[in-house]
């Protein structure tokens, strides 16, 4: 069957799996990691659970560690995945932390996919704490109305990328090579190094090119 590349899985993870997937990117949880679970996919699903069913621990959690780890974010995976959402709140989520994130123009096309009305974070309320508190600063004026102090900031809920690198191999990877789709096929390579091109081309979500140039640079350095 010839190769069909995709922007994203059909089944992010959910519940404990996604809790397990969130620990092993280095966000800290009472949870038993997985074992270098994708990174984009991770993020996507923990967006979907916080703005989707309301879980603001996890998006706290999630802006601490977009804020921190965002320069090793494959971005042109990331943008191809959140364009295929269909949640307006999720949409509204990542074009509002590329708005936050500005200074990382790699993330800018993720500004386009909301346009319109501002999104409110919270179901009920939001007016009533804006207007005794304002707006969290990184959201203040861009698509998603946050008020301050709902999102809890602490660096103590994400490990550090100098950890982060120890313990996940496609992390560490895109630290050497630059967050890629190179990088993440060199990383699933040193794993199982024998997938074909097309399978290493599936599991990073990256072109069939791509793979099987590194397959092939990977078979001239062990010869």
């Amino acid at each position: 069957m010839a190769y069909s590349r995709v922007a994203t899985s059909r089944d992010l993870p959910v519940g404990k799996e996604l809790t397990a997937a969130m620990v092993g990117i280095g966000m800290l949880f009472a949870a038993k990691p997985a074992k270098e679970p994708n990174i984009e996919d991770t993020l996507l699903a923990a967006s979907a659970e916080a703005m989707d069913r309301d879980d603001l621990r996890v998006l706290a959690v999630l802006v601490t560690w977009l804020g921190v780890h965002h320069p090793r974010i494959n971005a042109d995976r990331l943008i191809r995945a959140a364009q295929a959402q269909p949640s307006i709140r999720v949409r509204a989520f990542w074009a509002a932390a590329a708005r936050w994130l500005q200074t990382d123009r790699r993330l800018a096309r993720l500004r386009e996919l909301h346009h319109g009305s501002r999104i409110d974070l919270l179901r009920a309320g939001t007016d009533f704490q804006i207007a005794r508190r304002g707006e969290d600063p990184r959201f203040a004026h861009g698509p998603l109305r946050v008020p301050a102090g709902v999102l809890r900031d602490r660096p103590a809920d994400i490990v550090t990328p100098q950890a982060l690198a120890k313990r996940h191999g496609t992390y560490r990877s895109r630290v050497l090579m630059g967050p890629t789709y190179r990088a993440d096929m060199w990383a699933l390579l040193d794993r199982d190094p024998s997938l074909s091109a097309s399978e290493l081309a599936r599991r990073t979500y990256g072109s069939f090119a791509t793979a099987w140039q590194v397959k092939q640079d990977r078979n001239l350095l062990a010869a």
